[in-house]
């Protein structure tokens, strides 16, 4: 189910009113509720895969028990390693299983050797990214002894599969939402217009930027030899947009709707394109999942202690995982290493957290912030392209100079339209950003005339016909 579908529209209201009032004198059937409504939420792209979510929920919630309850050391280890197999292994299977049968046929045939292996037609559970590494993070702060297992298979159900988070996050660690599945929920007024606010605000960010940008992405992308070299900068920086838009609007509706039943969510995004250097950047973006690699990926394999190959080493080890996780295709393994090579001068010159206190921005760090937007709608282009030769062609003709003919933006009265929305919401969108920074916030907070006016920015210029799935949901 969609956020921005007509069926979302009937189903969030219905949830609300069971929730607050049908509901609401009793914990347990709120938990309930919530676990039958976010499988219902899950099945409407397809219920065959509701199976995996309550396997992975059945062996987690019982894994941890049983770490609990163990005190050898040789019994633990094995115990979390059931749940590392179990969760990366479906991961590995849905997610992976044709790239690996794939590439390993492609190695063989650049030696001239033609294998003839068949794949599997697979498909990709959605969410599937995002909720084993939930369910790990329970079980891995189990055995660490920083989380002690839940006895109720209803409230560690409900932390699963909770829907407003469940197909792309945030990735929510145990240690903070699964407590307040266990702590009665009082309504607050002002807690659940925050949330109104901020399902406006994503919903402005999905329809009106990342659709329409959409418009123009899709058909550069498709053929991006046929374009000169100013529409392929335009095509990069407008799906830089596109992205942040589609995936941050994404997270502001989750933490808005989750608001509506009473959870906190954390943030997720904190207006990456004004980062000042690449380190910010990825503190800035996609917080949830670039804090679970710090905390489950690269303090353990050493984090910062040592010389500087093991930094240099851990951080390539993380960049390139994240790349991988993103997807099954050698273009965001190449994403991955460019943002770690990227990266790697901050390293070696300690100035990786030069920015990790202020978030205001002055006017003499607009080179700065112009430099690492362009570093990072660069690296977009093979996120974006079908593989890695596409993307590197584009990068070259995007570098030279390459003349087209006419400019597309201004070809038709329906590209002038889509071109003036887009201009005027990323406007928008970067005015009410910067205003939010200098007054050191975490989200934008609107006023109820602004939400008024978002609103109705979202009537006119909103993209409903045919609803465009989020971009994370294939991750």
């Amino acid at each position: 189910m969609l956020f921005n579908s007509l069926d979302f529209v009937v189903f969030l209201p219905l949830v609300f009113v069971l929730y607050w009032f049908v509901t609401k004198r009793s914990l347990r059937l709120q938990n309930i509720l919530i676990v039958i409504a976010s499988y219902v939420f899950y099945a409407w792209w397809d219920y065959r895969f509701l199976a995996l979510i309550a396997l992975s929920t059945i062996v987690d919630f019982f894994v941890a028990k049983q770490l609990n309850a163990a005190r050898a050391k040789s019994t633990r280890k094995l115990l979390l390693l059931v749940s590392l197999i179990f969760n990366l292994g479906l991961l590995a299977f849905f997610k992976y299983f044709n790239f690996f049968i794939e590439s390993w046929v492609d190695a063989w045939k650049t030696l001239g050797v033609d294998m003839h292996v068949s794949t599997l037609k697979i498909i990709l559970p959605v969410g599937i990214s995002f909720y084993t590494f939930q369910t790990l993070s329970y079980t891995i702060d189990v055995y660490r002894n920083k989380l002690k297992p839940t006895s109720s298979f209803i409230q560690f159900a409900a932390f699963v599969s909770f829907f407003p988070q469940l197909v792309a996050g945030p990735i929510e660690r145990a240690t903070k939402l699964l407590p307040q599945f266990s702590s009665k929920r009082e309504f607050k007024t002002d807690f659940a217009m925050s949330g109104v606010y901020l399902i406006i605000w994503g919903l402005f960010k999905k329809v009106v930027i990342a659709d329409n940008c959409a418009f123009f992405v899709n058909e550069i992308f498709s053929a991006p030899t046929d374009f000169s070299s100013v529409e392929l900068i335009l095509g990069a920086v407008l799906f830089g947009f596109q992205i942040y838009g589609d995936f941050s609007g994404y997270s502001d509706i989750a933490i808005g709707v989750a608001r509506l039943f009473g959870f906190s969510l954390m943030t997720n995004f904190s207006f990456p394109y004004f980062s000042r250097d690449i380190a910010e950047f990825w503190r800035r973006w996609h917080i949830s999942l670039s804090t679970w690699f710090r905390d489950y990926l690269y303090i353990p394999l050493g984090g910062s202690r040592g010389g500087k190959w093991n930094k240099v080493r851990n951080v390539f080890i993380v960049f390139l995982i994240s790349g991988f996780w993103h997807g099954a295709n050698w273009t965001f393994i190449a994403w991955g290493i460019l943002h770690a090579i990227l990266f790697m001068p901050l390293l070696l010159m300690d100035r990786n957290r030069k920015f990790i206190e202020s978030t205001k921005v002055s006017l003499n760090q607009l080179p700065s912030i112009f430099v690492t937007f362009t570093l990072v709608t660069i690296a977009w282009v093979f996120f974006r392209a079908d593989s890695i030769a596409i993307a590197s062609q584009y990068i070259i003709d995007l570098l030279s100079f390459k003349s087209g003919n006419g400019f597309m933006f201004f070809k038709t009265s329906k590209k002038v339209l889509f071109s003036a929305i887009i201009l005027f919401s990323i406007a928008l969108l970067l005015i009410f950003e910067y205003k939010t920074i200098q007054k050191n916030k975490k989200e934008v907070q609107l006023t109820r005339a602004t939400a008024i006016f978002i609103a109705l920015v979202i009537c006119f210029m909103g993209v409903f016909k045919n609803p465009a799935e989020f971009i994370y949901f294939q991750f």
